[in-house]
């Protein structure tokens, strides 16, 4: 992959913390422990990525409301756009929502990318993000995903060249691209696709095992530096 001398790198946390603003917690009655679970934020993906943006000197975009009260990783319209304690609130209630957290959040961050890609700069986008070791029964199978747009080639390169460094320097860990999801569905990147021409932007989701955030000390600062030195070797390495 060549980097341009003009790449513009944008590091962004969309589920980093699971606060729920004091106006909407009467919409958690029956719902009080949900936060504090893998489904209330992602755990790890904010240090992660504070530790991203400075080590590329880039941008931070984070969020730390839970996306129990609305997930700014999703689309309006998406039927997990807000959580069991938020979806049958009144529509007014929704909206006011939308218009505090979902709006400002996503609305800075495509502001970001457009005054980029105006100053002539390619963006590099890489979201930050983490999932539970076992969903639903099932045991996931990777420490680390690569998520990205089969279709765009300026991701898959990239997202082979972290691939190869992250298996030079931690050839124990299981790396593996477009898993546990896929990289096309919905979500913030898939969004910012359909603005932005692959030539000007490449946006990544990464996602880590929280096995490895759970892990805690030493492992996980480990763990942090692997992925960090992976990607900027991955982001700098010309052609």
């Amino acid at each position: 992959m060549i980097m341009a001398k003009t790449d513009h790198f944008l590091i962004t946390c969309e589920h980093g913390g699971n606060r729920i603003p004091s106006r909407y917690r009467h919409l958690f009655a029956g719902f009080e422990a949900l936060p504090q679970t893998h489904r209330g934020y992602d755990a790890g993906a904010l240090a992660l990525a504070r530790e991203l943006a400075i080590a590329l000197a880039a941008p931070l975009f984070v969020s730390t409301t839970s996306r129990l009260l609305v997930d700014l990783n999703r689309s309006i319209g998406h039927p997990r756009l807000y959580s069991e304690a938020t979806q049958d609130a009144p529509a007014t209630v929704r909206s006011e929502i939308l218009e505090s957290y979902y709006l400002p959040y996503r609305n800075k961050v495509e502001a970001d990318i457009a005054e980029a890609v105006a100053r002539g700069s390619r963006v590099i986008h890489v979201a930050s993000h983490s999932f539970t070791p076992v969903l639903d029964g099932a045991v996931r199978n990777a420490d680390i995903g690569l998520l990205y747009d089969p279709a765009r080639p300026g991701e898959i390169e990239l997202c082979r060249r972290l691939q190869a460094q992250l298996r030079a320097l931690a050839p124990n860990l299981k790396v593996r691209r477009n898993y546990p999801y896929a990289g096309k569905s919905d979500g913030f990147t898939a969004y910012l696709r359909r603005r932005f021409p692959a030539e000007v932007y490449i946006g990544i989701e990464l996602e880590i095992n929280q096995k490895h955030v759970l892990n805690g000390g030493r492992h996980w600062r480990a763990f942090r530096g692997w992925v960090i030195e992976a990607l900027c070797q991955a982001m700098t390495e010309r052609k």
